[in-house]
């Protein structure tokens, strides 16, 4: 008897650690929020304190490249898939000369007529 009560607990406690539905899970955002309306204000030529001012300080500096930013952003909401976002920014002489990443400058749609 005393094997079976122990069995019983042992399979209500695994069961409790088990998706349940209806049990709330907190959204879970890191790294750097970048939008398109900041990916757009760079410009090719502009310091990294100008790029600091726009975008905050990234999420990774490269040990191995001076030269490059990497800004990574990633959103678990509740039991939903992660979502990734990334931009990486390279620099030459202190000025920023290219970026690839998810965003493109200017690929907004533009609204005006």
């Amino acid at each position: 008897m005393r094997k079976v009560l122990l069995s019983a607990t042992v399979a209500l406690l695994i069961a409790g650690c088990s998706e349940f539905p209806g049990v709330y899970k907190i959204d879970i955002p890191q790294g750097n929020v970048v939008t398109q309306e900041m990916v757009d204000q760079l410009r090719p030529g502009m310091t990294p304190a100008q790029v600091r001012y726009i975008l905050g300080t990234p999420l990774v500096n490269d040990s191995f490249s001076e030269g490059r930013w990497d800004y990574i952003y990633s959103l678990k909401e509740g039991g939903n898939k992660r979502y990734q976002e990334r931009i990486s920014l390279f620099f030459d002489n202190d000025t920023l000369v290219r970026m690839s990443g998810d965003f493109r400058p200017g690929s907004k749609p533009d609204s005006t007529p």
